[in-house]
This record gives structure tokens, sequence and C-alpha cells, in this order.
């Protein structure tokens, strides 16, 4: 019998596969690298949180030392504050943890809530690091295959469910797709889980980048929403704090309890400096949050008016929004061959539907994601340019 670790229970990370295929390639000097593969800003904060967080190094102690295992009180109690007020709903201080970013906090929840052999329903396109940690988890990962618009249905959920299904994931605005799941959807699973017994968990890491106004969904305004419900959020996209590694959990005080029993084993604490220019950011930032997501919704609109273009050759747009176009190609090859020669053909990089879709499904072959967050509107069009001159 062969020995298999938690870790080769899965795949490579996709986007470190992809970062070699441009390994030794030289690009043209007229024709440089387009990079549309990795969903994460590269420039770093503004000038005025950088300043702050200056300070913040010179004159805080305790930025250099350990902290509470959820979080920093104050940031927990902003961000209930701000969100309570954003969605209408009442969230508590309680309600809220802090993780080293998103992906950690997607791998608490999961090890608070499962255990080896339980099953977790993901729509389909799924975010990659869910598929891997639940596959390190020992956790199936229960595909549901997405309706007309690549919206999941809470119906054809049902239908999944098992006496082994602990929870069903949504991400919104999704990656990779882009697309914005309307409120009633949201109601639908959460009134589905509710009944089931199951948790909803809903990722928003894109939240600040909606193209809609207003709250996405008003499940924060249920009364004992956290019987049922766990929010996740980043502060890497809004004030650019990748490196920092800052995102939030918010769910039953009871459950967080189990949560801080794994955070205390894998990080202690959040990043300390993170929290505190989290923490500034939302307090001083939000104008500036404001440009950046017109700046956003500024080139998914550039994606929407020039895709017509590559629609004249067979391309089909499935999804946009976020920082996320998903695109159907024309090619008679499946989708990673069709990435590995955008390198060479046309100086691209993009990922491969089939690293958001179980091995062997039949769409992945046809689905590429084009990651827009750090090309502009020219950019764009030039893209574009590129890929209507492709032929394969």
């Amino acid at each position: 019998m062969t020995h298999q670790s938690r870790t080769q229970s899965t795949f490579a990370p996709p986007v470190m596969e992809a970062r070699r295929w441009i390994e030794g390639v030289t690009f043209p000097a007229d024709k440089p690298l387009i990079n549309v593969s990795q969903a994460a800003p590269v420039q770093t904060p503004p000038e005025p949180m950088l300043r702050a967080m200056s300070e913040m190094i010179l004159t805080e102690a305790g930025a250099h030392l350990y902290g509470p295992v959820l979080g920093l009180p104050a940031l927990r109690a902003e961000i209930a504050a701000q969100f309570s007020a954003a969605y209408g709903g009442t969230i508590s201080p309680a309600h809220v943890a802090i993780t080293s970013g998103c992906n950690q906090a997607f791998s608490a929840i999961i090890t608070a809530l499962c255990t080896a052999g339980d099953e977790v329903i993901v729509p389909l396109p799924y975010y990659f690091n869910h598929r891997m940690w639940l596959d390190m988890a020992g956790v199936a990962t229960v595909p549901l295959s997405p309706g007309a618009g690549l919206i999941p249905s809470a119906e054809a959920a049902a239908a999944l469910i098992t006496d082994k299904t602990r929870a069903i994931v949504l991400v919104t605005p999704n990656n990779p797709s882009g697309v914005e799941y309307p409120a009633q959807t949201l109601r639908d699973f959460y009134d589905l889980c509710a009944a089931r017994g199951i948790h909803l968990i809903v990722d928003e890491t894109y939240r600040d980048f909606d193209s809609r106004s207003g709250r996405p969904h008003d499940l924060l305004t249920t009364e004992d929403w956290d019987t049922t419900l766990i929010q996740l959020y980043s502060f890497s996209k809004a004030y650019r704090l990748t490196g920092h590694r800052v995102g939030s959990i918010c769910a039953a005080p009871a459950l967080l309890a189990e949560v801080e029993k794994y955070l205390d084993t894998v990080t202690i604490c959040p990043n300390q400096l993170g929290q505190r220019a989290a923490l500034w950011g939302m307090q001083n930032l939000s104008q500036w949050l404001a440009g950046e997501r017109d700046e956003i919704l500024s080139r998914r609109q550039a994606i929407l008016d020039g895709f017509g273009q590559l629609a004249a050759k067979g391309w089909k747009l499935l999804g946009c929004g976020a920082y996320f176009a998903y695109v159907e190609h024309p090619f008679d090859l499946p989708s990673d061959g069709v990435a590995k020669r955008l390198v060479t053909e046309a100086s691209v990089l993009l990922l491969p539907g089939t690293m958001f879709m179980p091995e062997g499904h039949p769409d992945a072959a046809r689905q590429l994601r084009i990651a827009f967050a750090n090309v502009d509107r020219a950019g764009i069009t030039q893209l574009f340019d590129r890929l209507a001159l492709v032929t394969l």
C-alpha cells in the first residue's frame, strides 16, 4: 500500500505552475508579456498608508509582538461596526476574527467544521485554493454545476446534500468567473442551508469591487444569522496589503472559539503591522477605495465594450466582474494547451479552466480566466488585439 501525505493528495499551486511557463522565455521588445494570470494588485499601498505604517513601526511596540489570536480588538470592532452599517445587520466584535489572509480564513473554518470524510458543496468553476485545502483536509469537494450565466442553483445543490455535507461555499463576486450572484440566489442558499442544518460560507474577498450599489445581500439582517452564515473577507485587494496577509471571518462566537484553536497552532496571531494598516485604511481611505473601485469598474466596462472583437473570432464571454473575465476560447485544443501556447504566440499569460474544475470536466477544456486587476484600459485593448490575431 502506497503512503500518501495530505499535501500529496492535491495538485501543485496553479499560479506557481503558470509562472514556470514563462521561465526562460524571451519576449519581443514590441510585444512584452501581458500577465493576466494572478488576481492580486502588484502596486504598494497608497502613500498615506505607507507613511502611517512607517510611524507604526517606529512608535507602536505592539506592532512587533504577539497579539490576541483572534486579532486586534480595535480592528474587530471596526469591522463589526462598518459591516453592520453596510449590510444593515447586527454584527458584534465577538462575531469577528482576523486571519492571515482570506485563504487562512477558509482553511480555519473548514478545520473547525469538518473532519476527514465529510463533504462540502462548491459551485463550478471553483477557486482552486479552496479545492486544495479541502483535499488536504480529507474533505470531499462535491462540485455543483452552474446554471445560466454561471449562477448556481440552490435547488440543484439540495440534491447533492447528504448526511456527510457540512457546508456550501459561495464566492461572490466570483473567482474565477467574475459573476456577481444575485441577492435572491444567496437568500435561496441561506434558506436551504438553514433548513438542512449545514453552514453557508460566503467568501466576499472582492466585495469592494462589486458593480452594484448598496448591499449585495440581506443575509446579515436575518435574526440569528450566525447559526448558518459564515462570511469571509480579505484586506489584500482593498488596500494592496497582499504581503501583510490580513483577512477576516464573521461567524458565531462559539465557532470562532474552535477557529482560535487552529489559528493558535498555525500562526499564533495575525500580522500585527498588517492589522494596524487595515484598521487605518478602514478609518481613513474610504474615498481612496471608492476611486480604486471606479478604476476596476472602468476596466470591467472596457472588457464588455471591447469583447466584440473576440466574439467575431468565436470567443465567448461567460462572466465579467471584480478582477476577472471568464471566457470560452474557439480553438480545437484543451485550455491548458491553449494557455501555454498563448505565452509564445501572443506574449500573454493567463490561466486555463482546467485549474478551476475537477480533472476531466468537459467545460474545463474550453475555458480561460483573464485577471485584469493589473491591466489598464489600454492594456485590455492591446490584450484583445493580440488574442484576436491568434490561430492555433
